[in-house]
């Protein structure tokens, strides 16, 4: 159940809204003291539309590999691999790519496949338009991704007493919301949060999983996978977690769970072949997404740690002695390795490097090797890890070392650019989800006579649309 929080209790621009799920991943903080505009994202899939921007791939004629650039409408970007090369009959791990995307969307991307060309093209799949593009000797990876173009509508924008916004005015407060986190910020910054689609939208399930990870804990992480539940799922879904919870893995509840539970039900499967095998039983999850787990456990302190820091009235664009600041790089990344440490000396040359975009403040992403800062801003992430019960964790999985991680530091703000913004038609048609055709729900931020807004922009990677948009929209999470 959401809950009404009230700024003023923070001493800070906080989230109106609240929810459980806001609250995990420590996502309930703003750059701005604003009123937002309300709306729903993914109203509809064509709604989102996300165009990959990534390194050239070298085609040669004699090379082993296929490339393609491929167009998926509604397909999570794991699963599509698993129907890829099902289609293909391959190993999942002969698919390469450079980023996941958002599943209730318009993506297209590069794809390198060791595959004929001929049987790549040759594939047929509901919502994906498959171009062949040649051949290459190239894999990619996540090095490969420099960013993404969007192109994303927000129907249904709402004042705060959930009262349809007309066009003229969530314009208006759109420009004001920019301007502001400008001046706050620095122009077209906005703060590096890590979004709700990390943890798993509406079941923040990929960080509690990691808890278990680093733990050793391979059947509760193996079960919490499984069977932890998640806000507003289908009552299928629901039965089967819950007969999961209730009974472990059984046959009974393997006829339960729907077919596109696909990582859940070989899972279970697997456990019913061999009862006792829970690393067994992970390793069913493809390799990106196990290492997501462990990810996901980090990002949260990230989040927390970046939100504390606004409860604290700290500089997040700017730093204090104490900070640890690196250099961001020509594809707008953190260049990790060069932290330093900020002293009271070279603060004020430091700043003037960051008003200039050359560095940036940080935040953790814990680790064995990772340092945190000193004075209040180390006293802030001490206590976050604390909190979590990390203190002692050596983020070192015996089990499966790949899993394992040093830590590293991320910028705690980052860059849009090429943003432009207009007003769309209002749609309501069948091409409308069923979320937007159920209608607001209680502790809604959003009416079906709102207006429509588009925005188109640029982010490089590893940063995420919908907290950029959340900061336009001030909305509870399940509307992103």
């Amino acid at each position: 159940m959401n809950s009404l929080v009230s700024a003023s209790e923070w001493g800070i621009p906080m989230t109106t809204w609240t929810d459980s799920l806001a609250e995990s991943i420590g996502l309930d903080g703003y750059a701005t003291d604003t009123l937002g505009i309300g709306g729903v994202l993914k109203a509809r899939v064509a709604d989102f539309r996300v165009e990959e921007i990534s390194t050239p791939v070298h085609l040669e004629n004699r090379g082993r590999f296929t490339v393609a650039r491929i167009m998926l409408t509604n397909w999570e970007t794991n699963r599509f691999c698993n129907t890829l090369a099902k289609a293909l009959s391959i190993p999942r791990n002969r698919i390469f790519f450079a980023g996941t995307k958002d599943k209730r969307a318009v993506t297209q991307q590069l794809f390198v496949i060791d595959a004929p060309q001929a049987k790549v093209a040759a594939v047929e799949i509901p919502d994906v338009d498959i171009e062949v593009l040649g051949r290459t000797h190239q894999k990619i990876g996540f090095g490969n991704h420099r960013g993404n173009r969007f192109t994303i509508v927000i129907r249904g924008c709402a004042n705060e007493d959930g009262t349809p916004m007309i066009v003229e005015d969530a314009l208006k407060e759109v420009e004001t919301i920019q301007k502001e986190m400008a001046s706050k910020l620095g122009e077209d910054t906005f703060p590096n949060w890590i979004g709700p689609q990390r943890f798993g939208a509406g079941r923040p399930v990929t960080a509690e999983v990691g808890k278990h990870v680093i733990a050793g804990d391979w059947k509760q992480a193996a079960l919490t996978y499984i069977a932890m539940p998640g806000e507003s799922e289908n009552a299928d879904v629901s039965a089967f977690r819950k007969h999961v919870r209730d009974n472990g893995p059984t046959e009974e509840g393997l006829e339960l769970a729907p077919k596109w539970l696909g990582f859940e039900r070989k899972m279970v499967e697997h456990l019913l072949h061999r009862p006792e095998d829970y690393i067994g039983a992970f390793r069913k999850l493809p390799g990106n997404l196990q290492l997501m787990t462990v990810h996901a456990l980090q990002s949260v302190v990230f989040n927390k740690s970046l939100h504390s820091r606004l409860a604290a009235h700290h500089p997040i664009s700017s730093p204090v002695a104490g900070d640890f600041v690196g250099r961001i790089d020509e594809k707008g990344q953190l260049d990790a390795p060069s932290c330093v440490l900020v002293e009271p000396r070279t603060l004020p040359r430091i700043i003037r490097n960051c008003q200039l975009g050359r560095l940036a403040p940080t935040g953790p992403l814990p680790g064995s090797e990772i340092q945190t800062c000193e004075g209040l801003t180390g006293d802030i992430e001490k206590e976050i890890i604390q909190q979590m019960g990390l203190s002692d964790v050596s983020w070192e999985v015996e089990a499966i070392p790949r899993l394992s991680t040093r830590g590293t530091r991320r910028s705690l703000v980052t860059s849009f650019k090429e943003m432009s913004v207009d007003s769309v038609p209002i749609a309501n048609d069948d091409s409308m989800g069923e979320r937007w055709k159920a209608g607001p729900v209680e502790n809604s931020r959003w009416h079906p006579d709102g207006a429509c807004i588009r925005f188109r922009f640029t982010l490089s990677s590893g940063s995420y649309a919908t907290t950029l948009l959340r900061e336009f929209m001030r909305c509870p999470l399940h509307q992103l």
